[in-house]
């Protein structure tokens, strides 16, 4: 992943817990919505060969990163399928430290002031702010105060209608998960809910 063209359009998608037969319909929906960044989670089955599976059906009209990476052994394993970058929901140094030394981009996750300092001082590409929702985008303001040059993303209860706020605020970049993939939707292959809904925040990012 490029950071420069992240930040272009500074939306990332969270795939957890998919399924084999979903990855090529996801990433078909995905990009007709014109997404540019997902990640599949490290807990998900299988998450490797998923990642790889993305990877291929994506092309380079994609980028797929890694999330819930918790250890070296998980990173070693998304790194080897393919992915492009690495989301945290903590801090896990040695992840963070083999990221920043082989260039790859990084996303620890961190909430409180002192932990979002330790991130942004490891390295970290952008501190994913998580859960972003329990305080809301009044936090990242609070927050940009004293570390007006440290990268925000917005992680957990941003919708498209209070995703101009946390920009307003100071984020950075924003990620959605489930609210998006919905398990109703990817069980019954409604994958066009999906597309619309995808759009939706790409077009309240753009208006």
């Amino acid at each position: 992943m490029d950071s420069a063209t992240f930040k272009e359009l500074p939306i990332l998608g969270i795939l957890r817990g998919i399924r084999p037969e979903w990855v090529e319909p996801l990433a078909g929906a995905i990009e007709v919505a014109g997404l540019h960044a997902v990640e599949i989670t490290m807990n998900t089955p299988d998450a490797g060969k998923l990642i790889g599976a993305m990877v291929k059906a994506a092309g380079k009209r994609l980028t797929v990163g890694a999330g819930t990476v918790l250890d070296m052994r998980s990173l070693q394993e998304a790194l080897d399928a393919g992915a492009a970058f690495i989301v945290s929901p903590v801090i896990v140094e040695d992840v963070v430290a083999h990221c920043v030394k082989n260039k790859i981009p990084v996303f620890p996750g961190a909430l409180t002031p002192q932990e979002i300092y330790k991130a942004w001082r490891c390295g970290a590409t952008m501190v994913k702010v998580f859960p972003s929702g329990v305080f809301g985008p009044k936090y990242f303001t609070e927050i940009k105060g004293p570390f007006a040059d440290i990268e925000l993303l917005a992680c957990g209860g941003v919708t498209p209608q209070n995703m101009p706020d946390y920009f307003a605020s100071g984020a950075s970049a924003v990620a959605f998960g489930a609210s998006v993939f919905r398990k109703e939707w990817l069980a019954s292959g409604d994958f066009a809910n999906i597309e619309k809904a995808v759009s939706a925040f790409i077009d309240a990012y753009e208006s």
